[in-house]
């Protein structure tokens, strides 16, 4: 798989989770909300720059040369792509949880999460919603990640379209028919258990982490139970109504609200 190759699919699968997320979000409504479009938006299109400057298709390229040095896990021992594309598909969401538990547990990390919590109205829009430093500072960790995995670029833009989908749905204000979120809850994060890490305070921003698989959480001990028929206030205390100039210079404030274990800096 080029690079361009590599692009081209992971923006068609972007393109394509957006549509079936807000399709939903338009037909099965939680609460009704309009949604920060204008500051998600802005984030949004500064992060394709950015992140698009910075790395491109570097996921791509990284994998093609652990690939062909022999280097990871997958690499070390082949396995049929039967096995190896759901095995990274699993390990990269893995890290991603990791990840996303470590933005709230350390001070440094979270003065740029919290750029993400600060959406009061949440949307699907709220998905995009990043500070580029958090983007910035997580490519490290990811691209050693598909190193030492030994994912193909076929499995991280597999992940990566995955990862898209349930982060786009997750962030959703959307209700899912009881039967049926419980029916994806076993596998899975539903909008509701997402919705509840997005909690305007107390301890349940500490929960639910994961963002394509809910075993995660339920291994680590961060699960907390959550339905459609719940109503979360979300956002964070005294960072509401904030334009992008306000969301880029969150990280050089300090913090508003604090996230469970940065509670000391």
């Amino acid at each position: 798989m080029s690079e361009e190759q590599f692009q081209a699919i992971r923006a068609g699968g972007f393109v394509a989770a957006a549509t079936l997320a807000l399709l939903l979000q338009r037909l099965m409504p939680h609460a009704g909300l309009r949604g920060s479009w204008r500051v998600n938006g802005t984030l949004w299109l500064v992060n394709l720059i950015v992140i698009g400057a910075v790395c491109g298709a570097c996921a791509c390229t990284v994998a093609r040369w652990a690939g062909q040095a022999g280097i990871g896990l997958l690499n070390a021992w082949p396995m049929p792509p039967y096995v190896a594309l759901p095995g990274a598909i699993v390990a990269l969401d893995l890290v991603s949880y990791c990840w996303h538990r470590a933005n709230h547990g350390v001070a440094l990390l979270w003065r740029f999460h919290q750029a993400h919590h600060s959406d009061s109205t949440f949307t699907v829009s709220t998905a995009v919603r990043f500070h580029p430093g958090e983007l910035l500072l997580s490519l490290p960790l990811r691209l050693t990640a598909v190193v030492l995995i030994g994912a193909s670029a076929e499995a991280v833009v597999l992940f990566e379209i995955v990862f898209a989908v349930a982060n786009l749905l997750e962030h959703g204000d959307i209700a899912l028919p009881r039967r049926i979120e419980r029916l994806i809850e076993r596998l899975c994060i539903t909008p509701a258990l997402h919705r509840r890490h997005h909690t305007r305070s107390g301890p349940d921003r500490d929960r639910n982490f994961g963002t394509v698989f809910v075993i995660w959480d339920r291994a680590f001990g961060t699960y907390a139970q959550s339905d459609s028929a719940t109503s979360v206030r979300t956002g964070l205390p005294g960072l509401d109504d904030l334009t992008p100039l306000h969301v880029f210079a969150l990280p050089l404030r300090r913090p508003a609200a604090i996230s469970g274990a940065c509670a000391s800096e």
